[in-house]
C-alpha cells in the first residue's frame, strides 16, 4: 500500500469522527485540569486535532474569559468539558451556548436531568462519558449525540476496566452515534487498532502535557518525561464508606499525603465532627488544590502529578503539530507495513 492509499483508508475509517469533530483528525484532547487551557486547545485545534478546555472547577465568568480567549488564538472547532457534578452546571452550559461552543463533554457522572436537551436545544453537540454498555445505550436515549469510552490506563480520575475491554464492550453494541476511545493510547499503531474495531475517533491526553505549547511547569513536563507506565499508579480508597473514585498519577509524598488525609477525615467522621457529604468533599477537594501544586507551581514532590500509563511512551517536549503528525505517520506505517506483509504472504503462496 503506497502512502496516497493508506492516507485514504485512514481518511474513510474516521470519516465520521472527522465530520462530527469537523477537525482535519479524529483525535480528541483529552480534558486535563490546569493543563488544558487557552494555549494547548487552540495549538491542538490549529494542528489538525480537537482541542477540549477542561473547565474543571472554574466559575461561569472564568470560563467565559477562557472560551473568548482560546476563540482569540484558533478559528477551528473545538470543545469544552464540564463536570456533571459542578454546582453551577446549567450555567457552565448557558456560558457555552452564549459563546457558541460547538461541542460540549459532559463528564464525572450521569448528566443532572435536562442537561443534555438544554445544550441540544442551543446548538451544540452533546458528547458523553460511558463506563459499561447499559449507560452508553442510556445516554443515546437520553439524547448523546456521541460518546467516548475512557479505559483504567488513563490518567486522573478512572473507572475499573481497561480501554481494550471496553472497546470489545461497547464498539459493536454502539452504532447510532459516534464512539471516541480513551484511556492508555499513546501511539499511531493504538490508534489505528481501535479505528478498525469500529470507533470513530480517539482521545489522547497523556501524550499532549509535554506539548511546547502546554503551560504545564518544567518540573512537571520533566517528571513526565522520566517516568515508566509503571509509575504512573492508581489511588488507594481507604474506607468503603467513603466511595473515593481512584486517581492515576504518578507516585510521589502527594499520593502518601492522600492516603494519610482520607484517614484524617474519616477519623473526623466517626468523631461526628464531619457529616457524609461534607467528608468526601474534602477527599475531593484534597486534588484540586494538589493538581494545581503540580502542573502550576512545579511541585512534582507533594503535589498530584496525574497522568496515564502511556507516559511512558513521552520522551521529550514537541511541539503539537509535530505529536499529531507523529501519530498519524505511525498508522500510516502500520498500514504500509501490513499491505506489504500481506503482498509477501500472497506471492509465497502461488
Amino acid at each position: 500500500m503506497d502512502r496516497k492509499a493508506a492516507e485514504a483508508h485512514l481518511d474513510e475509517l474516521w470519516q465520521r469522527g472527522k465530520d462530527f469533530l469537523g477537525s482535519r483528525y479524529a483525535i480528541m484532547a483529552g480534558a486535563m485540569t490546569w493543563v488544558s487551557e487557552r494555549h494547548l486547545v487552540s495549538a491542538i485545534s490549529n494542528a489538525g486535532g480537537f482541542g477540549v478546555i477542561a473547565c474543571g472547577s472554574m466559575t461561569p465568568d472564568l470560563l467565559r474569559k477562557e472560551i473568548k480567549a482560546t476563540q482569540g488564538l484558533t478559528s477551528k472547532p473545538f470543545g469544552v468539558n464540564l463536570i456533571t457534578m459542578h454546582p453551577a452546571l446549567l450555567e457552565l452550559i448557558d456560558v457555552c451556548l452564549e459563546t457558541k461552543v460547538g461541542h460540549v463533554v459532559l463528564a464525572g457522572g450521569l448528566p443532572p436531568g435536562g442537561a443534555i436537551q438544554r445544550l441540544k436545544d442551543g446548538g451544540a453537540k452533546v458528547m458523553c462519558f460511558a463506563p459499561a454498555v447499559v449507560l452508553a445505550k442510556k445516554l443515546v436515549r437520553s439524547g448523546a449525540d456521541a460518546i467516548v469510552i475512557e479505559g483504567m490506563e488513563a490518567g486522573g480520575h478512572i473507572g475499573p476496566v481497561s480501554t481494550s475491554v471496553l472497546a470489545q464492550e461497547i464498539l459493536p453494541a454502539i452504532r447510532d452515534v459516534p464512539v471516541f476511545v480513551a484511556g492508555g493510547i499513546g501511539r499511531g499503531q493504538a490508534m489505528l487498532g481501535y479505528l478498525e474495531m469500529g470507533a470513530s475517533g480517539v482521545q489522547l491526553g497523556t501524550r499532549f502535557v509535554c506539548a511546547t505549547e502546554s503551560i504545564a511547569h518544567p518540573n512537571f513536563k520533566k517528571a513526565f518525561i522520566r517516568a515508566s507506565a509503571r509509575d504512573a499508579m492508581p489511588s488507594v480508597q481507604l474506607d468503603p464508606r467513603f466511595p473515593v473514585i481512584p486517581v492515576r498519577a504518578l507516585v510521589n509524598d502527594g499520593v502518601k499525603k492522600f492516603m494519610e488525609m482520607q484517614r484524617q477525615v474519616i477519623d473526623k467522621f466517626d468523631a461526628g465532627t464531619l457529616d457524609m457529604k461534607a467528608a468526601q468533599l474534602e477527599i475531593e477537594h484534597f486534588w484540586a488544590g494538589a493538581l494545581r501544586r503540580a502542573v502550576i507551581d512545579g511541585d512534582v514532590e507533594s503535589g498530584s502529578v496525574m497522568a496515564g500509563q502511556s507516559v511512558g511512551m513521552v520522551s521529550k517536549e514537541q511541539p503539537t503539530a509535530e505529536i499529531i503528525q507523529d501519530l498519524i505517520e505511525e498508522a500510516l506505517s502500520a498500514l504500509s507495513d501490513r499491505h506489504e506483509l500481506a503482498d509477501r504472504r500472497r506471492s509465497a503462496e502461488r
